[in-house]
């Protein structure tokens, strides 16, 4: 251990001796934050939909069929009550829910107009400003069905009543700027000592690759915890994000997240010779694919089922669902462990594999 702390006061004092890369892993992300949350904005199809079906009746069957037939909703499950429908929006199984109350058969077959309740996730703005309107126009268009002519539909929608966009952009904002701070300058940094030749140096001391390894990456994990709180606190004080859940709940999740990134950091480092090869296969090689597939701004739902599958090894796709679930639902860890789990099998994989390749280089 006290081999492992010198190493990390070594990497300490090299990072305050180099005045650039401080103002790029502090300012830097705040900057982005800024810039992307008031750009940012997508839209979504392929809403997964859920069913309470109180009435059971021929005319309710023919709705719900209008539903699934028009290719906007997926009909993923039905419950039973009203108060199984949140969590199964909680823990994101379905975005809508669509509610057609005890009476609606009779109501339309005595000439009265029926109600029919569509309660939206609004945590996802796009995902519900999409399903209202498509919602709307199915019931527009029933009105020729006698069987539903006159249905009312009443929506209602959660987690995020005003449907504004930046909510569900600025914590995903989040995840991709820590990415971008733990994997591109921790990978950075250890080709400079590459090229600077003192890693040569460190090989002939007594320092066991697990320390040089940890003793690396350490303080590179600290900066990324701060950045968190510092990119959160600008979240919820400057663009109103809401912070639902718990800030200890983000943080000890951010732990997972950070092993992906740091370890791919560490392997991008083993791979290349200079910082110009490490930027450029950081960016482009692991980066962009990982925003592109992660969600945040293509819905997975809507890719084709080869690349729904390759998505599972995307760690940004899990820390997004995490972050986006702490700060608009109030989910905890008994509704986000899936996440958690898949991150650390993800990110231990992903160190076993970097620490091989750095020991490779070393020997």
């Amino acid at each position: 251990m006290r081999v492992l702390w010198r190493v990390i006061v070594k990497e300490i004092a090299q990072l305050r001796r180099d005045r650039r890369m401080i103002p790029a892993m502090i300012v830097g992300p705040l900057v982005q934050l800024l810039t992307l949350g008031y750009a940012a904005n997508n839209d979504v199809t392929n809403i997964p939909m859920l069913l309470l079906d109180e009435d059971k009746s021929a005319a309710t069957r023919l709705l719900v069929d209008r539903f699934t037939a028009s290719g906007y909703f997926e009909l993923v499950g039905a419950v039973d009550s009203a108060a199984a429908i949140e969590p199964k929006l909680i823990d994101g199984t379905a975005q809508v829910a669509l509610v057609l109350p005890k009476g609606f058969g009779a109501d339309l077959a005595a000439g009265r107009v029926p109600s029919a309740q569509l309660i939206v996730d609004g945590s996802d703005s796009t995902s519900a400003i999409v399903g209202l309107g498509y919602a709307s126009r199915i019931v527009a268009e029933a009105g020729g069905t006698p069987e539903v002519v006159g249905t009312t539909l009443v929506p209602r929608v959660w987690y995020n009543p005003d449907l504004k966009s930046r909510w569900f952009y600025v914590p995903a904002i989040l995840a991709m700027v820590l990415m971008l701070v733990t994997m591109i300058l921790p990978s950075m940094a250890v080709v400079r000592e590459k090229e600077a030749g003192t890693l040569e140096q460190i090989i002939v001391t007594p320092i066991r690759s697990w320390q040089l390894i940890l003793g690396k990456l350490f303080p590179f994990a600290c900066i990324g915890f701060l950045d968190t709180l510092l990119v959160s606190a600008l979240a919820v004080g400057l663009f109103r994000v809401p912070l639902r859940g718990s800030v200890v709940s983000l943080v000890v999740m951010t732990v997972p997240f950070l092993l992906c990134t740091l370890s791919l950091g560490l392997l991008v480092s083993t791979l290349v010779r200079s910082q110009q090869q490490a930027m450029m296969s950081a960016v482009y090689l692991v980066m962009v694919p990982m925003i592109y597939l992660s969600g945040l701004i293509f819905p997975v739902e809507n890719m084709p089922p080869l690349i729904q599958k390759a998505t599972v090894v995307i760690p940004l796709k899990y820390y997004a669902h995490i972050v986006r679930g702490i700060f608009l639902r109030g989910s905890g860890f008994d509704v986000l462990w899936p996440d958690v789990a898949a991150l650390f099998a993800i990110g231990s994989a992903l160190l076993i594999l970097a620490s091989l390749r750095f020991r490779k280089s070393l020997d």
